[in-house]
């Protein structure tokens, strides 16, 4: 029997840049997905998880049919079409991570279920090579047109430590992170999908944007192209303006990050933030709240939406010691306020 394991991630800053060939800085969560994979002497595949219906398909029949099976679907598309030999098999999917709350889920199953299929068919991948495996997969076969960071968190990432990762070049650098650095996330209870949308509208706003000032991408664009596209193009200057602006938070987040200066990273967070909602226009009504709540707790350094948008999670930084205290209050908070339940993922 072949096992694969992979974490969840918390994106620290850096949001909507890697498909923007931008920076990021994400670190790996404790909650994990599992997968237990038993090969089959024909070509049948099925695939169960606790709580969703399971399913059932044959290799070379892998049609998108929509949920959470496509993401297996598109593992064993992604395989063969790199020409991976595979039979069929039986796959048991465990999680602990929420889907739809921003937190790595689609990209930790991709991971887990290639590794299991790794381990038991023998398969000569890399753990590199296999990150780019499951983003192929999220990316042509589910359809969501996300960057690289996800994958290649799930895939390298290790606790106790961030990725800084060029999502140009694919780069990573591995920043260990603070023990005065306590990270609350708390799940808003309104589920994202990022093959459907307002996250693919924000992709292509970019390339758009990009296409207009005669880049490759936002990544190269600068404060005085945000202002020249103003001019013809208001809503697309918002898109880069918040590219351009986030891609320096990620720097100046990871020197503060460096001379343990947590103060800073709050204000970075804070303001990230404030451009997810302002400029890039991802955040709801709800997302706003609960990073106001979580602000106003006692020993909390700063909050913001994390995830593709349109709902998901929050993630604080604070001090350590307050970190169940204030999460479970702004959680109780949150529900009087807007009436649906927040569950705290990290705290």
């Amino acid at each position: 029997m072949g096992r694969g394991e992979a974490p969840g991630r918390i994106n620290l800053i850096g949001e909507h840049t890697d498909y923007n060939e931008g920076f990021v800085l994400p670190a790996v969560l404790p909650r994990r997905v599992s997968v237990d994979v038993r090969a089959r002497n024909d070509d049948l595949v099925r695939a169960t998880s606790e709580g969703f219906p399971s399913i059932a398909f044959s290799l070379r029949d892998e049609d998108r049919a929509g949920g959470w099976a496509d993401h297996v679907r598109g593992v064993t598309w992604a395989l063969r079409n790199a020409a991976h030999k595979l039979r069929g098999y039986e796959a048991t999917i465990s999680t602990r991570l929420p889907a739809g709350a921003g937190l790595g889920s689609s990209a930790a199953l991709e991971v887990a279920l290639l590794r299991a299929l790794r381990d038991e068919f023998a398969l000569a991948i890399d753990d590199r090579a296999l990150a780019m495996l499951a983003h192929r997969s999220e990316s042509e076969f589910v359809g969501a047109r996300v960057g690289t960071m996800d994958q290649l968190a799930a895939s390298l990432g290790r606790e106790g430590e961030a990725l800084f990762i060029d999502t140009r070049t694919n780069e990573i650098e591995r920043v260990p992170l603070p023990a005065e650095l306590g990270l609350i996330v708390i799940d808003s209870g309104i589920a994202h999908q990022h093959a459907t949308g307002g996250y693919n509208d924000r992709r292509n706003e970019c390339e758009d944007a990009a296409r207009h000032l005669g880049l490759r991408a936002l990544r190269d664009a600068t404060e005085a192209d945000v202002a020249r596209l103003a001019v013809t193009a208001p809503h697309l200057a918002a898109r880069a303006r918040h590219v351009v602006t986030e891609n320096a938070r990620v720097r100046w987040f990871l020197e503060a990050l460096r001379r343990d200066d947590l103060a800073r990273c709050g204000q970075l967070l804070d303001a990230s933030h404030r451009s997810l909602r302002d400029d890039f226009a991802v955040s709801i009504p709800e997302i706003d709240a609960l990073a106001e709540l979580l602000r106003a707790q006692p020993g909390v350094l700063g909050a913001r939406i994390v995830g593709g948008g349109f709902g998901g999670a929050v993630l604080a930084i604070a001090r350590p010691d307050v970190t169940v205290t204030a999460a479970r209050t702004a959680a109780d908070a949150y529900r009087k306020r807007i009436g649906r339940e927040a569950r705290v993922v990290i705290s």
